[in-house]
């Protein structure tokens, strides 16, 4: 199975993947409340408040666009690597 990581792919996947998990650690942060870890979405968030559905959905969208950034930037890496290690191993 040859399959072609693309940048919107990696993107959506990465950027789901942390929306998830930032909405699986909020969960985590109203079930436990003397182990939240809200202050850190605080700092990584920027406009993330605690407790607001608002600030949710900030936390959500820059959850996708950290995401997005991580595609933009390692995809490209991937295949420059990629295309430099193919072509060492055919000289």
């Amino acid at each position: 199975m040859n399959t072609r990581l693309t940048i919107p792919a990696v993107g959506m996947a990465t950027g789901l993947f942390i929306a998830i998990s930032f909405t699986l650690c909020v969960i985590f942060d109203l079930l436990f409340p003397n182990l939240a870890m809200y202050t850190a979405w605080q700092k990584l968030l920027p406009g993330f408040t605690w407790l607001s559905f608002k600030s949710y959905l900030i936390g959500l969208a820059w959850s996708l666009a950290y995401g997005w950034y991580f595609a933009l930037v390692w995809v490209p890496l991937l295949r420059l690597f990629s295309r430099t290690q193919h072509a060492d191993a055919t000289s």
